[in-house]
């Protein structure tokens, strides 16, 4: 039973700023600052969870420099192993259980984000 509720609820991801859709489930904002420019009502955000987010040193570190994409990844693995990350992360993956969650991120690139790097590596735990 637990192998065919995995297979049904995934972790997805969208831009805060696309509309929300019923098929979202838990439309959690994954990002530590409030995208610029989107009242909370539109952002239809159900859960602001600042504490999966990378830390503001390496939300930095990629956006000077995207070539370092593999290596923000490798870091922000680290520090989801850390408190208080561990805990949103683990908290993420018991939303998962009964319902899908989109995590919501602000950034223009649609492939490297925090919330694209978020969802492997909660997904390679699971």
């Amino acid at each position: 039973m637990r192998r065919a509720t995995k297979a049904a609820h995934r972790f997805r991801v969208k831009r805060v700023y696309e509309p929300a859709a019923a098929s979202d489930g838990l439309r959690v904002l994954v990002d530590r600052l409030w995208p610029r420019g989107i009242a909370k009502e539109k952002a239809r955000i159900d859960l602001w969870l600042k504490d999966a987010a990378p830390s503001d040193a390496l939300r930095r570190l990629v956006h000077a420099d995207p070539t370092k994409w593999q290596e923000f990844v490798a870091a922000y693995g680290r520090e989801l192993a850390q408190e208080p990350a561990k805990a949103a992360g683990a908290r993420l993956r018991d939303c998962l259980r009964s319902q899908p969650v989109t995590l919501l991120y602000a950034a223009r690139d649609e492939t490297r984000n925090n919330a694209v790097a978020l969802k492997d590596l909660l997904e390679r735990k699971s």
